[in-house]
């Protein structure tokens, strides 16, 4: 009788990608399925509270993203799946000081599949705006008003008038919305108590919005620019109606998102220019080349050097010799994002995990056996929700099929031998041989001692415990009129442990 071959996967990382693949592989192997009986699916979290960038990235109020944790909790439901909140496996320990840290190694002799699904955490920076006093990555915003565990300094909104942001893309309208949106208005979505103080108090007039090219070019979507122009207290400076021309040339060739685009701007704000206290312009082909503080002490004013740009004919961005100057109080880059250098399989060059098809490659170009990456820290930061979804379905496709070659499609024929940690992050090859636990008889619900030991001791946050966090964040966000009222670790680990 042939004995069914487990699949026990490990998920680093525990946002959407990662619920999915638990979610497709939970629901491809059921427990009334012969080989579902030896499924399990483990997450590891840096973070104490799952789902990732649903709940520290997703604008709040934008609540109808966070839909997708419907699912996600769904699966959790199920008795084969296990979430360990608060544990950062990974040979370099988390900077965030409550975290429980785990070496990658140490999960090979309980595992037999290692998923990356460690998304894109690392803010990609312009080589001409270094971090400074006055110039701030837009994460280090967005992690400040999604009270991310991290918990980056908040801006000083009370000393600016002028805010400039780098970039076209939706996290930038997203942060310039939070800018000029009262916070009465915000106050009912899922916004922590000291971020809506701190808008109270801010002092912006008008946010400029600056990319090295042109309007069809922009990378936020036509509903988020739509937001933008129906802001009920903020107005649009008129863009220049040369710019907003369809080439004729590029007739035929507008996207839908692009023709909405060019009609939204054409349109102009809701409000007319000069009827509100706030207002917001955008500026295209207009690349920054360095940022200088104030020579005078009675300003705190910057300046903004803006080399003037066009596109070649392959739509790249190239000076034009031409420049200008803009005064501003603080610049906020919003440039994308790659993984984690400290990443396990990362490959500078790509600015995420090494992979083909979701199956990991090592450095010498070899297919890693059982070792996979999912979503952003397969492919980059780019794509939405849905387009997470299907690339975490097709990763939990191929792991069954690499996992039984020949039954339900195609199988990766991998040649037998130990796999090769990656000694570019200081991985010992001496636990080569014990990734791939090939025992039929391998403990499906044993974990790390260290883990173990976490759990015993109340570091370490589980599905059931974040699902009572949830319903108390809930509550409480209900009885003051708002989405919820969220919690940091240390309320949250007392409301859990103090209650076990």
């Amino acid at each position: 009788m042939t004995v069914a071959r487990p699949i026990k996967l490990a998920i680093l990382g525990g946002g959407p990608s990662a619920f999915y693949v638990a979610s497709r592989l939970l629901q491809l192997l059921p427990t009334s399925h012969a080989r579902g009986e030896k499924l399990r699916v483990h997450i590891y979290d840096r973070l104490w509270a799952p789902h990732g960038l649903v709940r520290y990235g997703v604008a709040p109020d934008h609540p109808e993203v966070k839909n997708c944790t419907h699912k996600f909790d769904k699966a959790a439901e199920d008795p084969r799946f296990r979430f360990f909140g608060n544990v950062n496996v990974s040979n370099t320990p988390s900077a965030i000081p409550h975290t429980v840290n785990v070496n990658l190694e140490a999960l090979y002799p309980h595992y037999t599949h290692i998923l990356m699904a460690s998304g894109c955490t690392i803010p990609k920076l312009h080589p001409a705006l270094p971090p400074s006093d006055i110039c701030s990555p837009a994460l280090s915003l967005v992690h400040w008003y999604t009270q991310h565990p991290t918990l980056p300094p908040p801006p000083p909104l009370e000393k600016l008038t002028h805010v400039t942001l780098i970039g076209h893309g939706n996290v930038s309208l997203d942060i310039a919305r939070m800018f000029l949106t009262e916070p009465s208005h915000l106050a009912q979505y899922d916004v922590p108590p000291h971020v809506l103080d701190k808008l109270a108090q801010s002092s912006i007039q008008h946010v400029s919005i600056v990319g090295r090219r042109g309007p069809l070019e922009a990378s936020f979507t036509a509903k988020e620019l739509r937001e933008m122009m129906n802001l009920p207290t903020a107005y649009m400076v008129p863009i220049d109606t040369d710019l907003l021309a369809k080439p004729e040339e590029r007739l035929r060739e507008l996207t839908r998102q692009q023709t909405r685009t060019l009609d939204l701007f054409k349109k102009g704000s809701k409000n007319a220019p000069g009827s509100t206290r706030k207002s917001w312009s955008i500026d295209f082909f207009r690349s920054p080349t360095g940022l200088s503080p104030s020579p005078s002490s009675s300003s705190s004013r910057a300046h903004l050097s803006l080399a003037h740009t066009t596109l070649d004919t392959q739509s790249r961005s190239i000076p034009t010799g031409q420049t200008s100057s803009l005064s501003t109080d603080l610049v906020i880059t919003s440039l994308g994002y790659h993984a984690s250098p400290t990443d396990a399989w990362y490959d500078p060059a790509l600015g995420h995990i090494r992979n083909a098809q979701g199956r990991i490659i090592s450095s010498a170009g070899e297919v890693m056996r059982n070792v996979y990456a999912s979503g952003w820290a397969a492919s980059g930061a780019r794509g939405v929700l849905a387009g997470t979804m299907m690339n975490a379905y097709a990763v939990a496709d191929t792991i069954l099929m690499d996992r039984f070659p020949g039954e339900g499609g195609r199988g990766l024929a991998l040649a037998a031998g130990p796999v090769v940690p990656p000694t570019s992050v200081g991985v010992s090859n001496a636990g080569a041989r014990e990734l791939l636990n090939a025992d039929p008889d391998l403990d499906l619900d044993g974990m790390p001692g260290e883990v173990e030991d976490a759990v015993k001791m109340g570091r370490v946050t589980q599905y059931g415990d974040w699902k009572r966090i949830d319903e108390e964040e809930v509550r409480r966000g209900q009885k003051l009129g708002k989405e919820r009222e969220r919690m940091g670790w240390e309320e949250a680990q007392k409301f859990i442990f103090e209650r076990t």
